[in-house]
């Protein structure tokens, strides 16, 4: 057990790291593989919608929600998850310390 908790902290951090620890992705993006997983809006199902892919929700009904993205609980002897892709279903009232979610905006340019 100690083996796994040497390699979680591998990256220099027991647990989540800092927002800015590592180098943003090519679109400015931190974190976006790996830290916790991430809550989404959308509705989880495992079946293909013949409904438009662009921003799809998901199913109009079911309780589960997806969370994405793998977390640092994740390692590659036991879990491929470290993916943007990576999705998994999770019912609303649950919560973990490798699960949380990503605020995002339209960022301003000041133009003065």
């Amino acid at each position: 057990m100690a083996d796994r908790a040497t390699k979680i902290a591998m990256d220099g951090y027991v647990g989540t790291a800092p927002t800015r620890a590592f180098e943003a992705n090519d679109f400015g993006l931190y974190n976006m593989t790996g830290n916790v997983w991430e809550w989404c809006q959308d509705r989880f199902t495992t079946l293909l919608s013949p409904r438009a892919t662009v921003n799809p929700v998901g199913p109009l009904n079911g309780k589960k929600r997806v969370v994405k993205g793998g977390s640092y609980l994740c390692h590659e002897s036991y879990c491929m998850r470290y993916r943007n892709s990576s999705r998994q279903a999770l019912s609303p009232d649950s919560k973990a310390d490798n699960v949380g979610f990503r605020i995002a905006g339209k960022h301003l340019v000041n133009t003065r």
